[in-house]
C-alpha cells in the first residue's frame, strides 16, 4: 500500500500537468487522438504511453475497490441468477409437452389451413383474371369507340377516345400482347386523322376557291348599291339646298344604315377549318397545320393574282378583283374566328402580295388602255373593291394613288375621245338656225343648258338663235365634265373640284376652241356660216357658266359658290377671242366682196368731163349687198354683233374711199371724180342711217349710227369740194370739220388734185370766179401742206 502511493506520488510530481490532462479528457470521454498525435509528433510518446499505463492502473483500483465494498450483493444475485435458470428449464420441458400435444391435435387443421389458403389464393388470381379482362374489354371497347368514330367521320371524338384510351388505360393493359398492338396503331391511327383532316381542308379549300368570287362580287354588289343610295341621298339633300325649300338651317337628314348579316349574305362554311385547327391543335401540331393554311392558301392566292391572257382585261377585270375581294372576306373571317390559325402579320403579308400584284397589273393595263370608257370602268370596280375592304380594316391607299396617277391619262383619252366627237358635230353642222317643233326637244336642246334668252316657253315650232351644233356640243362638254368627275370620285383628292375645272377649261381651250378655229380659219365657210359661228361662239361663252354649275353640283359644291363674278372659267376669255376671230373671217369676207364690187380706183373714172347725178355705177351694186349682209346679220346675228358687223362694213367702206384717193393707182382726179363719189357717199349715208334706226340701234346706241363711220370719208369729200379747202389749216376748223383726217394723208392726195387745161380749173375758171378762188385755196393748201411737211 505505502509501496503504491509513494509510486503515485512520484509520478504525479514526475509529470503532474500532463497526466492531468490525459485523465481530464478520458474522465470526460472526449478524443485523446489530438493529444496522442501530438506527442508522436513531438517525439514523446514514452511518457504518454506510460501515463497511459498509469490511468489503466489507477481505473483497476477503482473497480477493485468497487467489488470490495459491494461483492456480497453481487453474490446473493449470482445465487438468483442460478434459481431462475433451474425454473426455466423446468418450463422448457413444460413448453415441449405442450407442443407436441399441439402438433398431434393441429395437423388436420394445418393441412385445412394450407387448403384454404390455396383456395384464397386461386380466388385472388381469378379476381385478378377478371379484373385484368374488364380492363381489356373496356380498352377493345374504346377501339371500337374509336374505329366507329372514325368511320362516320367524327374525327375529333376519335381523337379524343385516343387521349383517354393512352393516358387512362394504356399502362394498365394486363395484356402485353394486346399493349403492344395498341401502341403501334395509337399514332397509325393519329396519322390517319391527321390526312384525313388535311382531306378535308384540301376540299374546303377547294371549294371556297371556287365560290369567293361569288362572295367577292357579292360584297362589291352591296358596296354599289349603298354608294348609289348615297349619291342619291346626296344629290337629294343638295337639290333641297339649292331650293332652299325649309330655309338652310331647318333642312333634316336622316342616316338609314342597313345592318345586314354577313354570315346570312356571304354563304362559305368555316366548320371544316375550325375542326382541322381543333383536331391538330389537340394533336399537338397546331403550328404545322397553321404553316400548311397559310402556305396552301398563299400558293391560291397566286394563282388567283395571274392574268389570263387568253381574254382581254376589259372583259376579265370583274373576275379578276372579286375574286380577290372574295379571298380577303374569307381570310378576315378565318382571323377573326379561328383562334389564332391566321396570325394578322399573315394576313398583312397576303395583303401587301395582292396589292404589288393588283398595282402592277393596273400600271400595265392602263398604260395600254386606249379608250377612257375602259379606264373608267376599272377604275370604278377597283374603288369599289377598295371601298369593301376598306371595311375589313384592309389599306387600300396604294390602290388609291395608281388611279390618281392615271388622271393625266384619263383625261388624255376622254379629251381625245370628245375631240373626235366635237368634230364630228362641227363638220356635219348645216350652219343655220336650229327650228325645234316640239316642247321636250326644247326642254332637251335648250333648258337643259340654260340656253333660253326668256323665262316664258315660246310657241312652236321655235327657231332658235343658234345652230344644232350648240346643244350638241354641250351635251359633249358636259358628258366630259361627268366623266371627269366619275374618275375623280371616290378618289382622295383634296381639290377635287379645282381639278375638274382644270380639264374643262383644258377642253373648252384645246379641243373645242381649236376646232372652232378651225373652222373659222379653214376657208371652208361663208358669210351666213361666219355668222352663225359668231352667234354660236356668243351662246357657248354664254354657257361656260352652266359648265361651272354642273361641275359645281357633281362635285358636290354649293352652286352658289360658284356663281360669284370671280368664280369663272379661263375658256370664257378664249372663246370671246374666237369669238372675234370669226367677226375677223367675217368681215374679211364681207370687206372681201365689197372690194371687188368697189373697186373704186378701176371702176371709177377719176377725170370725168361731166358730173353723173346718179352717181357711180358700182354704188348700186354695193347697196344691194350690204342690204342683203345687214338683214342676214339681223336673222342670225344678236345686237351687239350685228352693230359690230354694220359698223366694220362702214368703216371698212369709208378706208376704202380715202384709200383710192391715195392709191398709186390714182394718179389725178378732177373735181367732177369728187362730186361723183359724193354722190355715192350719200346713198351708202343714207343707206346707214336706215339701217341702222330699222334694226332699233336708235335706243341702244347713243354714241352715233352707222353713218357716223363714214365720217373720215365726207370730211376728205367735204375738203375737195369746199371752196376753201386752206382752212383746215385753222385748228379750230379742222377739230370741228376735219378732224378725222390727216396732214400727211391729205397732202398727198391733194397733190392728185389737178385741172387739164381742158379741164374744170382751165375751162371753166374763166367762166366762174367762184371755182377759180378754189383752185387758188386749194393751191395754197398744197403749198402750205408741203411746208408742214
Amino acid at each position: 500500500m505505502d509501496v503504491k502511493t509513494r509510486r503515485r506520488t512520484v509520478v504525479e510530481n514526475g509529470d503532474a500537468g500532463e497526466d492531468s490532462v490525459v485523465a481530464t479528457l478520458i474522465a470526460n470521454r472526449d478524443d485523446i487522438g489530438p493529444l496522442v498525435r501530438h506527442a508522436f509528433e513531438m517525439g514523446r510518446p514514452d511518457g504518454l504511453l506510460h501515463e497511459l499505463n498509469y490511468v489503466v492502473k489507477k481505473k483497476e483500483a477503482e473497480i477493485e475497490e468497487m467489488c470490495k465494498t459491494h461483492y456480497e450483493e453481487f453474490i446473493v444475485a449470482v445465487d438468483d441468477l442460478r434459481g431462475v435458470l433451474v425454473d426455466a428449464e423446468e418450463l422448457k420441458g413444460e413448453l415441449h409437452s405442450d407442443n407436441i400435444k399441439l402438433q398431434q391435435v393441429g395437423g388436420a387443421l394445418l393441412v385445412k389451413l394450407e387448403e384454404l389458403l390455396e383456395s384464397y389464393s386461386i380466388k385472388k388470381n381469378v379476381t385478378e383474371a377478371i379484373k385484368m379482362l374488364k380492363n381489356c374489354i373496356q380498352v377493345l371497347e374504346l377501339c371500337v369507340k374509336c374505329n366507329n368514330h372514325i368511320s362516320e367521320g367524327r374525327l375529333y371524338s376519335a381523337l379524343k377516345t385516343l387521349d383517354l384510351l393512352e393516358k387512362s388505360y394504356l399502362r394498365s393493359i394486363p395484356a402485353k400482347n394486346l399493349k403492344m398492338i395498341i401502341e403501334r396503331r395509337i399514332p397509325v391511327i393519329k396519322l390517319h386523322i391527321e390526312k384525313k383532316v388535311l382531306s378535308e381542308v384540301n376540299e374546303w379549300m377547294v371549294q371556297v376557291r371556287s365560290s369567293i368570287k361569288d362572295i367577292g362580287q357579292t360584297a362589291i354588289g352591296r358596296t354599289a348599291t349603298v354608294r348609289q343610295r348615297d349619291e342619291e341621298m346626296l344629290e337629294q339633300q343638295r337639290k333641297t339646298e339649292e331650293q332652299n325649300i325649309s330655309g338652310v338651317w331647318d333642312l333634316a337628314y336622316t342616316l338609314d344604315v342597313e345592318e345586314v348579316d354577313e354570315d346570312s349574305v356571304f354563304n362559305f362554311d368555316l366548320t371544316p377549318l375550325y375542326r382541322a385547327n381543333h383536331i391538330h391543335n389537340s394533336l399537338g401540331i397546331r403550328e404545322k397545320f397553321r404553316e400548311y393554311y397559310y402556305t396552301n392558301r398563299l400558293l391560291q392566292l397566286n394563282s388567283d393574282l395571274e392574268i389570263s391572257s387568253a381574254q382581254p382585261f376589259v372583259e376579265s377585270y370583274q373576275t379578276f378583283f372579286a375574286q380577290i375581294a372574295g379571298f380577303f372576306i374569307v381570310e378576315d373571317r378565318v382571323l377573326r374566328t379561328s383562334g389564332g390559325l391566321l396570325a394578322a402579320d399573315q394576313v398583312e403579308t397576303m395583303w401587301e402580295t395582292a396589292v404589288a400584284k393588283m398595282t402592277s397589273v393596273l400600271e400595265e393595263q392602263f398604260s395600254c388602255m386606249d379608250s377612257a370608257t375602259h379606264l373608267l370602268l376599272v377604275k370604278d370596280y377597283v374603288t369599289l373593291l377598295g371601298s369593301t375592304l376598306g371595311q375589313y380594316g384592309y389599306e387600300i391607299g396604294t390602290l388609291l394613288d395608281v388611279i390618281d396617277s392615271s388622271l393625266e391619262k384619263y383625261h388624255q383619252l376622254l379629251l381625245e375621245e370628245c375631240r373626235q366627237q366635237i368634230v364630228d358635230v362641227l363638220g356635219n353642222d348645216s350652219y343655220e338656225k336650229m327650228v325645234i317643233k316640239k316642247e321636250t326637244d326644247y326642254e332637251n336642246s335648250v333648258l337643259s343648258f340654260n340656253l333660253q334668252t326668256s323665262e316664258i316657253i315660246p310657241a312652236f315650232p321655235y327657231t332658235a338663235p343658234f345652230s344644232s351644233m350648240v346643244p350638241d356640243v354641250c351635251r359633249i362638254v358636259r358628258s366630259f365634265i361627268k366623266g371627269s368627275v366619275d374618275y375623280l370620285s371616290h378618289v382622295v383628292h383634296a381639290n377635287f373640284f379645282d381639278v375638274v375645272t382644270k380639264y374643262l377649261d383644258k377642253f373648252l381651250i384645246d379641243i373645242l376652241n381649236e376646232t372652232l378655229l378651225g373652222t373659222i380659219n379653214g376657208g371652208n365657210i361663208n358669210v351666213p356660216q361666219a355668222m352663225q359661228v359668231i352667234t354660236n361662239i356668243a351662246v357657248l361663252e354664254r354657257a361656260c357658266g352652266f359648265f361651272l354649275r354642273s361641275a359645281a353640283q357633281l362635285c358636290g359644291i354649293p352652286v352658289r359658290s360658284v356663281e360669284r363674278p370671280q368664280a369663272t372659267l379661263t375658256a370664257n376669255v378664249v372663246l370671246k377671242t374666237s369669238g372675234d376671230a370669226a367677226y375677223t373671217v367675217l368681215m374679211s369676207l364681207v370687206n372681201t366682196e365689197i372690194d371687188r364690187l368697189m373697186n373704186l380706183t378701176e371702176n371709177i373714172n377719176w377725170i370725168p368731163e361731166e358730173i353723173n347725178e346718179n352717181g357711180n355705177d358700182c354704188i348700186l351694186e354695193i347697196i344691194v349687198y350690204l342690204g342683203s349682209i345687214m338683214s342676214t346679220s339681223q336673222q342670225i346675228l344678236p345686237l351687239d354683233a350685228m352693230y359690230k358687223v354694220g359698223s366694220g362694213i362702214f368703216e371698212h367702206i369709208t378706208n376704202s374711199i380715202v384709200a383710192a384717193f391715195s392709191s398709186d393707182s390714182v394718179k389725178r382726179f378732177n373735181a367732177n371724180a369728187v362730186t361723183n363719189i359724193d354722190h355715192d357717199l350719200r346713198i351708202l349715208e343714207n343707206f346707214a342711217e336706215e339701217t341702222f334706226y330699222s334694226a332699233g340701234f336708235g335706243e341702244i346706241y347713243n354714241e352715233g349710227s352707222f353713218k357716223s363711220c363714214l365720217v373720215e370719208a365726207r370730211q376728205l369729200v367735204n375738203l375737195l369740194l369746199s371752196n376753201e379747202p386752206e382752212n383746215i389749216m385753222n385748228h379750230v376748223i379742222w377739230q370741228q370739220n376735219y378732224f378725222m383726217l390727216d396732214y400727211k394723208k391729205i397732202a398727198a392726195i391733194c397733190d392728185k388734185f389737178k385741172d387739164s387745161p381742158d379741164g374744170i380749173f382751165g375751162s371753166l375758171s374763166s367762166k366762174n370766179a367762184k371755182q377759180s378762188a378754189r383752185k387758188k385755196s386749194m393751191d395754197v393748201l398744197k403749198k402750205r401742206l408741203k411746208d408742214f411737211s
